[in-house]
């Protein structure tokens, strides 16, 4: 059951929660951090609780009793981050929505800021800016961040192609919610849900900007993170980067871009199997030769810009 509100916001902020109870209030309060009474009137807050095991379903209800505009969905399965965002999006009423996981949190200021350039700019996609926090306090600059440097008020990605390669997930965009439909694009299932849904966004754009503020602190080493567990649900990548070229073959932004999201694949791919953190090291081999054949089946016929590679990949014979 969820409560409707009367009116209609600038922002949904969705939130999916499962396990986090440790991390939630601080996520939750670091979303409504410095807004005015009239600014938290723009923004609603939608906690999506993914059958989560632990109190998290609670922590979310008591939050939404005690704070205006924050409402909560509650999954009777636990059915993945992709599709929880799914769930959110669905009762999300405002023209803007931007999907937080709950294990991260925003830096003080960061929603005022965000409600300014998209009043300012009305862009179909908002690009900001984030630091790699790990559990020892250390904050991280990432490698893509100084893409995000003097870009002009509003651009098209064919005049910044370069920002396709900023890093691709969902949390670091706030994107129009009927451009949302208007691209069709929605979570799938799976890990690595926002392969096929981040770089649509940007080719699909006609307004992007870009808000050089850091708006994200992006946490590091929990356990439990798809980063840091060891799995055979890494090759799930593959078919999610199916599902991504297929929508970028159907639009066909041209070959440069073309080229570009299939470089970004293959570097991606390379990422995965060399991290001992991701692949025990009997499933590596058998990912290398999915990659091998991913490359083959996607390589334009053009070429591509080659990433530099990986040291821990070791290419089995038939490889590329």
């Amino acid at each position: 059951m969820v409560n409707e509100p009367t009116d209609l916001p600038l922002l949904s902020i969705v939130v999916p929660v499962h396990r986090v109870e440790e991390y939630l209030h601080r996520c939750l309060d670091s979303v409504l951090d410095g807004l005015s009474p009239a600014e938290a009137e723009t923004v609603e807050l939608i906690g999506v609780d993914d059958a989560s095991p632990d109190r998290c379903g609670e922590m979310l209800d008591a939050y939404a009793a005690t704070h205006p505009g924050v409402r909560t969905v509650h999954l009777t399965s636990n059915v993945g981050l992709g599709l929880a965002r799914n769930a959110g999006l669905e009762v999300a009423t405002g023209r803007y929505v931007w999907f937080v996981d709950s294990d991260d949190w925003l830096p003080p200021g960061t929603a005022p800021a965000v409600l300014e350039r998209l009043r300012e700019h009305q862009p179909d996609v908002l690009i900001v800016d984030h630091l790699r926090a790990h559990e020892d306090g250390r904050l991280e600059v990432d490698a893509s961040s100084h893409l995000l440097r003097g870009v002009p008020a509003v651009v098209r990605l064919a005049d910044r192609p370069e920002l396709l390669r900023v890093q691709h997930t969902a949390w670091n965009k706030i994107v129009r919610r009927d451009f949302l439909d208007e691209l069709e694009l929605r979570f799938f299932p799976g890990w690595y849900e926002d392969v096929p849904f981040s770089h649509p966004l940007l080719i699909g754009a006609e307004k992007i900007s870009v808000l050089d503020r850091v708006c994200y602190f992006y946490r590091q080493g929990r356990a439990g993170a798809i980063t840091s567990t060891r799995s055979d649900r890494h090759f799930d990548a593959f078919e999610q980067y199916d599902r991504m070229l297929a929508w970028v073959d159907r639009r066909d932004p041209g070959d440069q871009l073309r080229a570009e999201v299939f470089a970004l694949m293959v570097n991606h791919f390379l990422v995965v199997v060399g991290n001992d953190g991701r692949l025990l090291p009997h499933l590596r081999r058998d990912f290398f030769r999915r990659a091998a054949e991913h490359y083959r089946r996607h390589l334009p016929a053009g070429g591509y810009p080659r990433p530099g590679g990986c040291g821990r990949a070791q290419a089995p014979a038939d490889g590329p």
